[in-house]
């Protein structure tokens, strides 16, 4: 007769071997130099996307950052702090920063960390992003990665976002009601605001970079 593991023991064996693989990665990064610095600055901002860098602690502890500080956001553009020197690294979406390499702003892109947060949600008016012509989309602050994703967009398909897109800003949680009232025609949002906007059944996704080209194979960066 075969023997066959319960699935108590199993479980015991999977965690002794993932804490013997724990333990000795710790004692690997303890073997190596300490970091050039102690400190680290990352960002908070009001945005569910960059979750992770939240959850790190632990991990800088453990590469010997004992030092961790969180700039806090309460912009959805933390862009400018970046140039400005106040954090160090973070996750944020790939389009501002390149506009500000371009300018000469001394930023080190390191590497896509993930795709697919922003999904442009709007009214019956419209279906496509042409029909954004003519039409208001609202974004929490120019410049930010909101406008600068529906700016792209449009100009990939032949609409002038400064001359043929009305674009004011709001506040997101203003946003989702003048879109649920039809006083605006469509809004980029980010997590979590494409769930609020699905459970409260208020307009309909035009484009979620997560699903559809060539927005899925855009990274955010860090």
């Amino acid at each position: 007769m075969q023997w066959a593991p319960s699935r108590r023991r199993v479980l015991a064996t999977l965690s002794s071997a993932a804490a013997a693989g724990l333990m000795a990665g710790r004692r690997g990064a303890a073997q190596e130099a300490p970091p050039e610095t102690s400190t680290i600055r990352l960002v908070k901002i009001p945005g569910i996307c960059v979750a992770p860098q939240y959850v790190a602690e632990e991990l800088l502890r453990t590469e010997g950052f004992t030092d961790i500080q969180y700039f806090e956001s309460t912009s959805s553009n933390p862009y400018p702090g970046f140039a400005a020197g106040k954090i160090d690294i973070s996750m944020a979406f790939i389009a501002p920063f390149i506009i500000q390499v371009d300018a000469g702003a001394p930023i080190v892109l390191l590497g896509g960390v993930h795709a697919g947060c922003f999904e442009l949600f709007g009214t019956e008016r419209v279906k496509a992003i042409r029909d954004l012509r003519g039409k208001t989309v609202a974004v929490p602050e120019l410049g930010a990665g909101h406008h600068v994703f529906v700016a792209a967009m449009a100009a990939y398909v032949g609409i002038d976002p400064k001359r043929d897109i009305n674009f004011v800003t709001h506040p997101v949680s203003d946003a989702i009601q003048l879109l649920a009232e039809r006083k605006i025609d469509a809004l980029m949002g980010f997590p979590p605001d494409p769930q609020e906007l699905r459970e409260k059944k208020i307009g309909h996704v035009i484009v979620n970079s997560g699903l559809d080209r060539p927005g899925r194979s855009t990274f955010a960066a860090s």
